[in-house]
């Protein structure tokens, strides 16, 4: 996650995370990313079940009832391991999380046991009535996942009239005093219309939007051919920079961030190198601190079924169930080969990732992306759109991805 924000427009300061030593416990949300221990955010797909079709869905969710999901009783307890291990946030998602009737019960039950408890929705369910129960039961922020304009959308999403029922729900959650953040994942479909978000936003005076770069996963593994290309990606990110500026310029602080590729960071730092040494020099300890892609590590995911993955995308790999050992227990269980390596990936990234010079910053970008592309989870992720030479390989003998 990069703050364009945060870091291009200077709203946060390497003194500002410092104030609260760094601690995940202790650090308010929008400085969570700069934490120096790393307890894992944890991602819980609480069902699978969605009433849309999203095209790119990794959880390749139908409207249907799937089974073995965790029981209350179950997520309890595994709420329980959560707060024992000092996980900061809960993210509730699903499916569409909303379709989970003993939702708020959970949210409540997780911020009695000192969770940041938050959620990511479609929006579609979020009348008037659900957004004051959502107030109610303490719930501060709702991500809602809007993949377009109008007409984008509801073709991204499968259903029409979904992008009416998204916007409702995002006045509700607002009209009540919920904080919202848009959650939009760019690809060759729905880049044109950046700009139409930004100025939906602004209109609606919403505070934050999230930008999510492909990750081909689930339902989204069928569109590889349909994320950017490298150049197309560095425009957007131009983009998304400059209108985030614009912004700002405007007195519109809104949140920008960008997420799911960790070149982001190194690519604003250099631009910032150009326009602004003086703050680059603060970019570049923010980003050190942020430390890149953390699944495995500051990333974590319960699925529907109680088993632990490195992140909500990656599940052909689980490192146990909560329903058999606490999540502290599993997370820290480094007898598993794989999460022994993903806790410290520089040492085991190959081909041109291993020669980066912005590795301790990237983190190695996404592994789950390696390994759809190449068939090989330490390949260089195929997302990476910086050059050799801005990654500091001999330009005379060049190492590139295949």
């Amino acid at each position: 996650m990069i703050g364009i924000s945060k870091l291009y427009c200077g709203t946060v300061e390497p003194s500002d995370a410092l104030r609260y030593g760094r601690d995940s416990k202790a650090l308010p949300s929008h400085l969570l990313q700069f934490s120096k221990d790393k307890k894992p955010v944890v991602v819980w797909n609480v069902g699978q079940r969605c009433n849309l079709k999203c095209v790119h869905c990794y959880s390749q969710s139908k409207d249907i009832e799937y089974p073995n999901e965790l029981s209350t009783k179950e997520a309890k307890t595994m709420l329980d391991g959560l707060a024992e291990y000092g996980a900061p946030v809960i993210l509730f998602s699903g499916g569409e999380p909303l379709m989970r009737e003993d939702l708020m019960e959970l949210i409540a039950y997780a911020r009695d046991k000192g969770l940041r408890a938050v959620i990511s929705t479609n929006g579609t369910l979020i009348t008037e009535e659900k957004a004051e129960t959502l107030k109610a039961f303490g719930l501060s922020y709702v991500g809602i996942s809007l993949d377009g304009l109008r007409e984008t959308n509801d073709k991204f999403r499968g259903i029409e009239g979904a992008f009416d029922d998204a916007l409702q729900g995002i006045r509700n959650c607002m009209k009540v005093g919920i904080k919202v953040g848009l959650r939009f994942t760019i690809n060759k479909r729905n880049a044109q219309d950046i700009p139409g978000i930004f100025e939906l936003i602004e209109k609606e005076k919403i505070p934050r939007v999230c930008f999510y770069h492909l990750v081909y996963s689930g339902r989204g593994s069928r569109l590889i051919e349909e994320d950017l290309s490298h150049e197309e990606t560095r425009r957007v990110v131009d983009l998304i920079i400059d209108k985030t500026k614009e912004a700002h310029d405007r007195g519109n602080k809104i949140e920008v961030l960008t997420v799911d590729n960790h070149a982001d960071g190194p690519y604003i730092y250099q631009r910032m190198l150009k326009e602004d040494p003086k703050r680059a020099a603060e970019v570049l300890k923010l980003l050190k601190w942020n430390e890149g892609n953390s699944s495995g590590k500051g990333l974590a995911c319960v699925s529907w079924d109680g088993s632990v993955h490195a992140d909500q995308f990656w599940r052909e790999y689980t490192f146990g169930n909560v329903r058999e050992r606490k999540f502290g227990e599993i997370w820290d269980d480094t007898s598993n080969p794989l999460l022994a390596k993903l806790k410290d990936k520089k040492h085991h990234v190959t081909g041109r990732c291993s020669k980066c010079k912005w590795l301790d910053i990237c983190g190695g970008n996404f592994r789950a992306r390696a390994e759809a592309y190449y068939g090989d989870i330490w390949e260089p992720d195929p997302a990476c759109y910086l050059t050799d030479e801005e990654i500091g390989l001999l330009v005379d003998e060049p190492l590139t991805v295949k």
